[in-house]
């Protein structure tokens, strides 16, 4: 099947006119054509190349669920970043699943949604980063752990940051099979124990969790590992549960934290 890519290029007004941009990548080893939001500085064509950030939503949303969340737009103008926001296919964990060959999320990232923003966008390749929300945390750090070296850094806001604290949960093991019976496979895949590709290496990252959060130890337990191997981790232990009120709230740190490494990189 040919690849069959859509641009909707639309303008929205909010005080002043900016592009909100829509991909739309059909593939057979995704289950539906998947749908990406891009947001793009104001006057970004008169910027240079442009550091960008990729932002994954939690499970059970889709593309669209950042942008709800908050004013992505805002954050673009504010940072000069431009950000992406992929769909995960309701509960894919960006994994390409052991079992169904059309879902196939990690392929469908580095064959085809990177090289398309690549190819359509004025990116700085040495400034990229990736973060994202519970399920979507999980994809960014795991992302960035197995390809450290195409991001500068990334981030998790409360983060299923080891799949194998939550063996019934969400779907998992739709994609990768019962923990019973493929441990190996849920432990590779979980960013707690990926951290071992970092090790030695100057790269950052920034992670927090909410203490009302029901994922709160297994960031604890990701703390706790960084400080063994003697990785460079922020971690943002705050009041907060599980909602869009948090991330809404803890997302800006994330900004914040990726630009300063830009900034001391200048």
């Amino acid at each position: 099947m040919k690849k069959t890519v859509f641009i909707i290029f639309f303008l929205l007004r909010i005080g002043n006119v900016f592009a909100q941009d829509t991909l739309v990548i059909s593939k057979p080893y995704i289950p539906y054509p998947d749908t990406t939001l891009i947001f793009t500085p104001q006057n970004s064509s008169q910027l240079n190349k442009i550091s960008l950030i990729f932002l994954l939503h939690g499970w059970s949303g889709n593309y669209a669920q950042w942008n709800i969340i908050t004013n992505l737009q805002s954050y673009a103008d504010k940072y000069k970043m431009i950000i992406v926001c992929p769909d995960g296919f309701y509960d894919s964990w960006y994994l390409d699943n052991t079992f169904e060959p059309r879902v196939q999320f990690e392929r469908f990232f580095w064959n085809d949604l990177v090289p398309e923003i690549l190819q359509k966008y004025k990116v700085d390749s040495t400034k990229i980063f990736i973060s994202g929300l519970s399920m979507g945390g999980h994809g960014a750090l795991m992302l960035f752990l197995k390809h450290p070296d195409f991001f500068l850094s990334a981030g998790s806001t409360s983060g299923i940051l080891d799949l194998t604290a939550f063996p019934e949960k969400w779907g998992i093991k739709k994609g990768i099979g019962n923990y019973k019976d493929f441990p190996k496979v849920w432990k590779s895949n979980s960013a707690i124990n990926l951290l071992k590709n970092i090790v030695g290496t100057d790269k950052q990252i920034i992670f927090d969790c909410g203490t009302e959060d029901f994922s709160y130890d297994v960031n604890n337990n990701f703390r706790a590992k960084c400080r063994k191997l003697k990785i460079k981790a922020t971690f943002i232990s705050q009041p907060g549960n599980h909602s869009p009120q948090y991330w809404h709230n803890s997302i800006k740190a994330h900004f914040d934290f990726f630009n300063n490494l830009i900034t001391n990189d200048e």
